[in-house]
């Protein structure tokens, strides 16, 4: 099965698109904002934890239906959902929110 393929369905789409979601929020934030540090978390802290949060059973769904089928396109996939949730928890860890 094709890569292409694969990502069409959404336990392999949504995981990625949660994170671009999440790390677009951790940047208008900081653009609006500027780098604060509250002692309670704002709404947008929430809905980042909120995100980052649900893609941990999707990703497992998605390894466990879609890695017997096709193996070295899975792995692809599930690099690309690491490398998506990584790219939005580097500014959360290097800006220290």
């Amino acid at each position: 099965m094709k890569f292409s393929t694969i990502m069409k369905h959404p336990s392999a789409f949504l995981p990625v698109a949660m994170s671009t979601a999440a790390l677009l929020l951790v940047l208008m934030t900081v653009a609006r904002y500027g780098v604060v540090h509250e002692t309670d978390e704002g709404t947008a802290a929430h809905l980042w934890q909120l995100l980052m949060g649900l893609q941990v059973p999707i990703v497992l769904w998605f390894a466990v239906t879609w890695l017997p089928r096709s193996p070295k396109q899975s792995l692809y996939v599930l690099a690309l959902q690491a490398g998506a949730g990584l790219a939005a928890l580097a500014p959360v860890f290097l800006l220290g929110l």
